[in-house]
């Protein structure tokens, strides 16, 4: 994207326009899940249109809206919904807003999504806590002329998901019953789903679950030095030998099932985090 900086810095007026809220939390929620924006005390809501350099969300359940408010007492932005390459988005707008998230003050970034499950333990409706990624999209929102005050030309990413976040919010789901899984997951570009081939062939590199997002803005939160928590949704079994047709509808609900627990355990790590 030309001129990022004073890309940044145009969204930034834009919504200092609108609040003067410093989030120490950035947001995202993603496919299914928008109603946890329903727990946050939300003091603006500002639609993506009316942000200099936002693209525009186009999947179903996106709302496409910027929400600045409180979560657990904690101030935050939150994107409800996110971008896509299979939108026809390049990295570099996918990733805009984690940008503008961190220029508004945001240390910490939450990433919540769905996914398939490729791990046969594992069952439509867990919940999965992301250790680790792999990155099969085909591109890098860091390609291009690096800007140090945005962040170093070769960022490390031998840690790119917090283990002390990880840590608390394993706490907090043993406290509250919440079943949670840990494991790997892999992006691809979409927009279709898998074949049985290309399943087995994922879960043979080490991956768990499988979607469509996520990694992109992980690695620009990393490059801006914030700390990243990410929480995904299994939403339909990626079984190769016991494959079925994907169901969006029922892809939804089972996300939406899945959210109120969700919901209670990002509710409550980011109460810890103001």
């Amino acid at each position: 994207m030309p001129d990022l900086p004073e890309m940044i810095n145009a969204a930034v007026a834009a919504i200092r326009g609108r609040s003067d809220l410093t989030p120490s939390v950035g947001v995202i929620l993603g496919t299914g899940l928008g109603a946890l924006a329903e727990r946050i005390d939300v003091e603006v809501a500002i639609p993506y249109e009316e942000v200099p350099g936002f693209p525009l969300s186009t999947v179903e359940t996106h709302s496409g809206r910027l929400l600045l408010g409180t979560l657990a007492g904690t101030p935050v932005v939150a994107m409800q919904g996110r971008f896509h390459m299979y939108e026809g988005y390049g990295l570099p707008e996918v990733t805009f807003p984690v940008r503008v998230m961190r220029a508004l003050g945001a240390e910490t970034l939450v990433v919540t999504g769905a996914s398939g499950g490729m791990n046969p333990l594992w069952s439509p409706g867990d919940i999965v806590l992301i250790d680790d990624h792999i990155d099969l999209l085909s591109g890098n929102p860091l390609i291009g002329r690096n800007r140090d005050e945005l962040g170093p030309r070769f960022p490390d990413m031998s840690e790119p998901y917090d283990r002390a976040l990880q840590a608390r919010v394993e706490a907090l789901a043993l406290e509250r019953g919440i079943p949670l899984r840990r494991g790997v997951y892999v992006a691809v570009t979409g927009p279709n789903l898998e074949t049985r081939a290309e399943y087995r062939m994922l879960r043979m590199i080490g991956a768990d679950v499988v979607g469509m997002s996520t990694v992109p803005e992980v690695i620009v939160a990393v490059h801006a030095g914030m700390r990243v928590l990410a929480l995904s949704i299994i939403t339909d079994a990626c079984l190769p030998d016991a494959l079925e047709p994907a169901d969006v509808p029922t892809i939804i609900a089972t996300a939406q099932q899945a959210e109120p627990k969700l919901t209670e355990l990002v509710e409550a790590a980011v109460g810890e985090m103001g």
